[in-house]
């Protein structure tokens, strides 16, 4: 079975393979926030990626796609 939360960013963004499409000049998430943005894997469009993190600090695990 897939796990769905996270204790860390690393830990989501790595289930998901995408680790590094994260720029360590984002500002943090904050608690009960939302962050999203577009990475460029070399396709025309990019990828795009959604991460959430609840009240608790828990990262849900991330929403990524070719655009």
């Amino acid at each position: 079975m897939k796990q769905n939360w996270f204790d860390t960013l690393n830990a989501a963004l790595i289930a998901e393979n995408i680790l590094e499409s994260w720029d360590m000049s984002y500002a943090p998430i904050p608690y009960g926030g939302q962050f999203s943005y577009t990475y460029q894997d070399g396709t025309k469009y990019g990828h795009y990626v959604s991460i959430y993190r609840n009240l608790e600090g828990m990262y849900e695990r991330p929403i990524h796609y070719k655009r």
